[in-house]
């Protein structure tokens, strides 16, 4: 009767490929150029990260569009991102589609971004919605040093699976992570993290009341209470706003992703003074 080798065992496992996971790296520094506008001074990337700077956008702002080519990520993928916006500049950076988190064999997905804003510099950090795949396992953080008369807006926004097929996000886990400091002073602190059999945890009134999408919005700048009820009236019942110590955050729970859209355009257009948001968010 046969009988396996350990040696053949060993052979056998050293012979496993090893899955292949996505890694990517971007580091940017915008300046300001002999006639005042913003401009690309540095820029570096390496892996499944590209940016783009379209040369036709909307807006004074000079805009930056992160690309993906991986087409999303999954379980072991890497992303980091460094960006500097220095002292007098204007710009947005947003993504070219929906960030989608997939199913993970194992591991977790991380992305980590850093954004550092200069004297009177003004900053939008607008990435599109980031939509997780039932079984999706996602670790992200942002980090923002904003100079003390900077002004700055970002948003972050998910989408719990595939509403459109019908697919319910029953477990996985995300762990989401901001972090502001103006002047070196923390301003705003906010993690989430959802673990486990996330269906049962979101339909509590504690948590998501049922919502399969939600966002975080905030502003830092000059008298941020001005927008507080514009920004409500925007919102309507799917959410709240406050201002405070110099800031304006507000919070918007969905019933899918299309109803999420529709509120994030007109509130995040109120809170760039008008401003039309990145031409790929209207593609």
């Amino acid at each position: 009767m046969p009988v396996a080798s350990a040696s053949a065992d060993v052979s056998t496992v050293a012979m496993t490929p090893a899955v292949q996971r996505s890694r990517g790296d971007a580091r940017v520094r915008l300046a300001r150029d002999s006639d005042g506008a913003t401009q690309v001074a540095e820029a570096f990337q390496e892996g499944a990260t590209k940016v783009r700077f379209p040369a036709n956008h909307d807006g004074p702002s000079l805009q930056a569009v992160l690309v993906n080519t991986a087409g999303g990520v999954t379980g072991g993928d890497r992303y980091t991102l460094d960006l500097t916006a220095d002292a007098g500049t204007d710009a947005a950076l947003t993504t070219q589609a929906c960030e989608k988190v997939y199913r993970a064999v194992d591991g977790v997905a991380r992305i980590d971004a850093r954004v550092g804003v200069g004297t009177g510099a003004r900053f939008a950090w607008l990435p599109q919605e980031t939509i997780v795949y039932d079984g999706g396992r996602l670790r992200r953080t942002l980090e923002v040093e904003l100079a003390g008369d900077a002004t700055f807006l970002g948003v972050e926004s998910f989408v719990l699976g595939r509403t459109a097929m019908g697919e319910t996000f029953r477990a996985g886990a995300i762990h989401d992570r901001w972090m502001i400091r103006r002047a070196g002073r923390l301003v705003f602190a906010d993690a989430l993290r959802i673990t486990g059999d996330i269906d049962a945890l979101r339909r509590g009134t504690a948590l998501l009341a049922g919502a399969r999408a939600f966002a975080t919005l905030v502003w830092l700048g000059d008298d941020p209470e001005r927008l507080v009820a514009p920004v409500r009236a925007a919102i309507g019942d799917d959410g709240g706003a406050s201002a405070f110590d110099g800031k304006l955050v507000a919070r918007l729970l969905c019933a899918d992703g299309m109803v999420l859209r529709s509120r994030l355009t007109t509130a995040l257009g109120i809170l760039d003074d008008g401003r039309a948001l990145p031409r790929v968010w209207r593609v």
